[in-house]
C-alpha cells in the first residue's frame, strides 16, 4: 500500500465538503515563512472527535498560526466548549490571534504566549482533550504536566507520531528520535491507553484511565 496514494485519496474526499481548509486558512497571512500546521485530514479527525466527546475544556500545546485551534473551536462552539492554546513565538502568536478574530472564534479561544514548559507548570484545572503539536523534543518533557492537567478519561492527542518512519525533509531530522522515544514512553505509561492512528503524519490517541 502506497502511503502517499492513500493520503491523496483521503484528501480528495474531504474536498467534497464545505469546511475550512488549510490552504484557505493560510492564503492571506502576514507571516509568509513556512509555518507547520496540521493537514486537512488531521483537522477533520479533530472536529469529529470533538463532536463525539463534546469537551468543555480543550488545551492545545503549540498554536502555530491557529489552523487546528480554529478547527477545534468551531467544532466545540455549539456546546460551549473553549480552547486554551500556547504559543512561544510572539510573531506567530500575533498572526494566530489575528486569524482568530477573522474566523469569529476569538471569544472561544484563550491564547497564552510564552515558554511552554513554564506555562504548563502554572496551569491548573483539568482538560477533557489535550492536543500536543509543539517541538517534538519537548513531548516527553511535557508528559507529566499533560497527565496532571488531563481529566479522568480525558484524551491526549500527540501529532506527528509517524515521524520515525516518514521520509522527512532534513530540517525535521532532529525531531525523529524524540518522537520515537515519546511513542515508546506513552506505551509504557500505566495511566494511559494509547493507539497510533495513521491520520496525517500520525496521531497518537491516548486515554487517561479512570483509576489514574
Amino acid at each position: 500500500m502506497n502511503f502517499d496514494d492513500v493520503s491523496n485519496y483521503i484528501q480528495s474526499l474531504y474536498k467534497q465538503k464545505e469546511v475550512l481548509t488549510q490552504k484557505e486558512y493560510t492564503s492571506d497571512m502576514h507571516v509568509k515563512e513556512y509555518i507547520p500546521t496540521v493537514d486537512d485530514e488531521s483537522a477533520a479527525f479533530l472536529r469529529l472527535l470533538i463532536h463525539l466527546v463534546k469537551p468543555k475544556h480543550i488545551l492545545e500545546i503549540g498554536t502555530s498560526v491557529g489552523f487546528s485551534t480554529v478547527s477545534m473551536a468551531l467544532a466545540a462552539k455549539p456546546f460551549g466548549g473553549k480552547v486554551t492554546t500556547i504559543e512561544f513565538d510572539e510573531t506567530v502568536a500575533a498572526q494566530a490571534q489575528e486569524n482568530f478574530e477573522k474566523s469569529g472564534t476569538a471569544d472561544s479561544i484563550t491564547l497564552l504566549r510564552g515558554d511552554t514548559v513554564e506555562i504548563l507548570q502554572q496551569l491548573h484545572g483539568s482538560y477533557d482533550i489535550i492536543f500536543q503539536d509543539v517541538d517534538k523534543r519537548l513531548y516527553s518533557l511535557l508528559l507529566p504536566s499533560c497527565l496532571r492537567l488531563l481529566a479522568s478519561c480525558g484524551l491526549l492527542l500527540s501529532d506527528d507520531a509517524l515521524f520515525p518512519i516518514l521520509n522527512l525533509a532534513k530540517r525535521w531530522e532532529n525531531q525523529i528520535a524524540p518522537v520515537r522515544s515519546y511513542n515508546e514512553l506513552l506505551m509504557r505509561t500505566p495511566e494511559l491507553e494509547s493507539v497510533l492512528l495513521p491520520v496525517g503524519d500520525g496521531l497518537m490517541l491516548s486515554r487517561k484511565t479512570e483509576a489514574a
